[in-house]
C-alpha cells in the first residue's frame, strides 16, 4: 500500500511528488495541489506562502532525507482518524420535512430560477447599472423553502456546477448553505432570511473583475492575484450603492474572505473582530469553491473536502460555525464516493442528516475484483454486516454517472438546462 508523508516546506526539495498541501486553497499560488516539484521558482513560491505543511508520495519521486524527517508526524490514515472522530462527535443533523427523492426535482427548479435571477442582478452592476436587490427577495424565499424542506437536495445540487455556470450557481449554492446554517444555529426567522439574501449577492464585486481573469485557467500572477483580493471592497460598494441593503448582506459580502487568525482580506481582521455573519459566510464560501468545478482545478470529493477543512482547523474557521456545516451537509456528504468494509466502492446516496456515519449508499465497484457492479442501494444504518472504513478521491478512480446514482438522470438533465 502506498504510504504518503508529511513534511514541512522547510524540508521540500525538487523532484518530490506533492499530493497535497496543508492550508488554505487561497494560501498558496498553485492551482494543482498534486504535481512534482521541477522548478526551483515553485520551490521558493511555496517556501513564501503561508503553507507550513505538505503531503509528499516517496513512489512518484524523492523521499525526505531520513536525517531530516520528523519521526513524529502523524500518518495521513492516524489524522483522518482523529479528525473524522471529531466531527463525527459533534455533528448534529437538521431534520427533514420531505424525503430526498420528492425534494431533488424541487430544488432543481430552484437551481435554474435562481440562477436566471442571479445573473440579470450580475449583468447590472458589470453596466455600472444601479442593482435591484429586491429582484432577489422571491428566489431567495424560494431557496430558504427547499432548505426548510431538505437541505441536502438544494445543497448539493448547486455544487454540481461546470463552466460558465460556477459565479451564478456558486451563489446559489452559499446561499442555500448559510440558509441551513442559520437554523442549524437557532438563529431567529429573521436572521436566516437575511443570511440567505446575503448569500446571492457576496460575490458580487466579481462583476468588477474581468471576465477574463475570472475564466483564467493557469496560475494567477501576484498581480492578478491583488486584483481578486478587491472584490469584496467591490462589492460592499455595489450593495451600499443599491440603497436599502440590509446589513447581514454588506458584512457577508466585505468579510467572508476573512480568516479567525487574521490572515484573511481585505481587512486582515482576526477573532472577535469578526462577526457571526462573517464566520458563517467564511465556511459555506470556501466549502462550496472547494468542491465545485473551476476552470483552473478540479473539485474536491465533499467528504475529502470537510476532512481538509477540519484539518485546516481554528486558525481558518470558527469551530462553532465548522461544526454547524458538518450537522448541515453530513459527515458523508451526498456524491461521497466512500469504501465499504466489503471491499465495495459506494457513492452517499440519501441518509447522510439521518446517521451522519450510516448512510443510505449505492455500491458501484468492488476493488476485490476490480471491477463494476451493478449499482445497488446499501442502508448502512439497516445492514449490519458492511459499514464505511474510508473516503476515496473520486478523480483516483474511473466510475461514470457518479451523480446520477444519488441525483438521477432526470434531475441533473433539469438542473444543466439551467440557462
Amino acid at each position: 500500500m502506498r504510504e504518503l508523508k508529511k513534511i514541512t516546506t522547510d524540508q521540500l526539495r525538487l523532484g518530490m511528488f506533492v499530493t497535497e498541501l496543508c492550508g488554505s486553497w487561497t494560501d498558496h499560488p498553485f492551482w494543482n495541489t498534486r504535481f512534482r516539484l521541477a522548478s526551483a521558482g515553485d520551490l521558493e513560491a511555496l517556501r513564501r506562502s503561508p503553507v507550513t505543511e505538505l503531503w509528499i508520495d516517496p513512489t512518484r519521486g524523492l523521499d525526505v532525507d531520513e536525517t531530516e524527517a520528523t519521526p513524529s508526524a502523524p500518518t495521513r490514515a492516524a489524522c483522518a482518524e482523529r479528525i473524522e472522530r471529531e466531527l463525527l462527535a459533534h455533528a448534529a443533523p437538521l431534520t427533514v420535512a420531505e424525503t430526498l427523492a420528492d425534494e431533488l426535482p424541487r430544488a432543481a427548479r430552484v437551481c435554474r430560477d435562481s440562477a436566471r435571477a442571479v445573473d440579470a442582478v450580475f449583468a447590472a452592476a458589470r453596466r455600472g447599472d444601479r442593482v435591484d436587490l429586491h429582484a432577489l427577495q422571491p428566489v431567495a424565499n424560494a431557496i430558504a423553502a427547499s432548505v426548510t424542506r431538505n437541505a441536502q437536495a438544494l445543497t448539493s445540487l448547486a455544487r454540481l456546477k461546470r463552466g460558465n455556470d460556477y459565479d451564478r450557481l456558486h451563489a446559489v449554492a452559499v446561499s442555500a448553505l448559510l440558509c441551513a446554517l442559520g437554523r442549524a444555529l437557532d438563529l431567529p426567522a429573521a436572521e436566516c432570511e437575511a443570511l440567505t439574501l446575503a448569500g446571492l449577492v457576496h460575490d458580487i464585486g466579481k462583476a468588477a473583475l474581468p471576465a477574463a481573469l475570472l475564466e483564467k485557467a493557469g496560475k494567477l500572477t501576484p498581480e492578478e492575484f491583488a486584483l481578486v483580493r478587491t472584490h469584496p471592497l467591490a462589492g460592499h460598494d455595489i450593495l451600499a450603492q443599491a440603497g436599502d441593503t440590509d446589513p447581514i448582506s454588506l458584512e457577508v459580502c466585505l468579510h467572508h474572505h476573512e480568516k479567525m487568525d487574521g490572515t484573511g482580506y481585505p481587512h486582515a481582521l482576526a477573532g472577535a473582530a469578526l462577526s457571526r455573519y462573517a464566520r458563517m459566510g467564511a465556511v459555506c464560501d470556501v466549502y462550496d469553491a472547494v468542491t465545485s468545478e473551476r476552470a483552473y482545478k478540479a473539485g474536491w470529493d465533499p467528504a475529502t473536502a470537510l476532512r481538509r477543512m477540519a484539518d485546516w482547523g481554528s486558525a481558518h474557521f470558527d469551530a462553532d460555525v465548522f461544526r454547524a456545516l458538518v450537522g448541515v451537509v453530513g459527515l458523508y456528504p451526498l456524491g461521497s464516493l466512500v469504501r465499504l468494509e466489503s471491499g465495495l466502492l459506494a457513492v452517499v446516496s440519501d441518509g447522510a442528516m439521518r446517521h451522519a456515519d450510516k448512510p443510505i449508499v449505492t455500491a458501484l465497484y468492488c476493488t476485490q475484483r476490480d471491477a463494476p457492479v451493478p449499482p445497488r442501494r446499501l442502508d448502512l444504518a439497516a445492514n449490519e454486516s458492511d459499514r464505511i472504513v474510508a473516503r476515496e478521491d473520486a478523480s483516483l478512480w474511473r466510475l461514470p454517472q457518479l451523480d446520477e446514482a444519488w441525483a438521477g438522470a432526470e434531475t441533473l438533465q433539469a438542473l444543466r438546462a439551467t440557462p
